[in-house]
């Protein structure tokens, strides 16, 4: 069956329904295939699949079909020579960054990210002899400033960053010279931004989120050049965090439906953070399609949709912030309280106390997180039931 993404400038919307189609044969939907391992042909064959790079017929830890499948499909909307699929976000980040930097390196990583992968550079690296230094990702000129030549070797990013939103300028990152640049691209997905079009090296996603989108996948990807590629193919084989098939084939289904997924929830999520910016027990929103965000200009020029999530402060009161984020997150009744985000249904998250709770106090307060601070991954629901659902749980703050 051709595959139509290879021969027409397509729309990443159509690319999204299209791609990772090579082993589907005459089928539509997405192909499990389920096997750990392969029968060998002959024993050339089996050397030859042993030592290369990306063998899908031969043990799943190295490659699968219904893998590839969902990687193809993710390289063709990031317009990447090649993606590699890992068993959770995490899995990808850290094969990242402990598959292409050795003991000695510098890493320039900016302070507003996800825990897990923050707890990963200043955890982690250190053990390994790899140095980290974190800028403000918002400051221009933050990023090479900090670079020092000669020995940084990788620098990493996170746009939009969790959970308040910052986001990073990926012409300015794309135009440094020397380390690999890397970019955690998981909010805004493919279908809102593509990092490696403004020259970055490297784009993560823990396609978990809205990519797979029906919060029944865990999986991860990296994309960029067949050669950062294939260099990383060796240590993914090794560390074993491979992809299992079944999450694959979710994801590929997930894909299908991003591009009317991510407009719905774009549109509904502006509709509610202009609802909050007006509301009386609201102190801050975060929402990159308000005019108020700080980087407002940036968003216009950077994104194509604004996403889905969105964070606020719940003004404190009486009883205190931790207490007001308290009584909102467990007072909503159609949202529901979660840690992921990206799905069908809307969920609220207590970072503080769920997604940075390994962070020190310091360490939340340097990212703006407060006890009072709520994100909200606003799901498919009409948008009415969702402004009239929070609107509910903020009087009974």
């Amino acid at each position: 069956m051709n595959d139509p993404t290879e021969s027409a400038p397509l729309h990443p919307e159509t690319r999204a329904i299209r791609a990772g189609r090579a082993d589907n044969d005459r089928a539509l939907a997405p192909i499990l295939w389920s096997s750990t391992t392969f029968v060998t042909p002959t024993v050339d064959e089996g050397r030859r699949m042993a030592v290369g790079i990306g063998p899908t017929r031969f043990y799943s830890r190295y490659g699968n079909p219904t893998v590839a499948g969902f990687e193809d499909a993710i390289a063709s909307l990031e317009g990447a020579e090649s993606a590699r699929a890992f068993a959770s976000g995490m899995g990808a980040m850290t094969a990242v960054v402990l598959g292409l930097c050795s003991t000695g390196d510098h890493i320039v990583a900016q302070r507003q990210l996800y825990a897990g992968t923050q707890l990963l550079l200043q955890s982690v690296c250190p053990r390994f002899g790899i140095e980290v230094t974190f800028v403000d990702g918002t400051e221009p000129g933050a990023f090479a400033a900090a670079v020092r030549p000669g020995r940084t070797t990788m620098i990493v990013a996170e746009t939009p960053a969790n959970p308040r939103l910052d986001l990073v300028d990926l012409d300015e990152l794309g135009a440094i010279v020397g380390p690999i640049t890397v970019v955690d691209s998981t909010f805004a997905t493919p279908l809102a931004q593509r990092p490696l079009e403004h020259g970055v090296d490297l784009v993560v996603h823990s396609a978990t989120k809205a990519i797979a989108g029906h919060n029944d996948a865990t999986i991860g990807v990296v994309a960029g050049s067949a050669d950062y590629l294939d260099w990383l193919y060796s240590f993914a084989v090794i560390q074993g965090a491979n992809a299992s098939p079944f999450d694959a084939m979710n994801a590929l289904r997930g894909l299908r439906t991003l591009a009317v997924r991510l407009e719905r929830q774009s549109a509904s999520a502006q509709r509610l953070a202009e609802f909050l910016e007006g509301h009386p027990k609201v102190t801050e929103v975060r929402y990159p399609g308000l005019a108020s965000h700080p980087q407002f200009e940036l968003a216009r020029r950077q994104l194509d949709l604004t996403g889905g999530l969105l964070t606020f402060e719940v003004a404190p009161g009486e009883a205190g912030a931790l207490e007001a984020g308290r009584a909102f997150v467990e007072g909503v009744e159609l949202a529901q309280l979660a840690t992921s985000l990206g799905g069908p249904e809307t969920l609220v998250t207590h970072p503080a106390s769920t997604t940075h709770a390994s962070l020190t106090p310091e360490e939340l307060a340097a990212n703006g997180i407060t006890p009072a601070t709520v994100r909200v991954s606003v799901g498919l629901e009409h948008v009415d039931d969702i402004v009239r659902d929070v609107a509910a749980a903020l009087e009974r703050v």
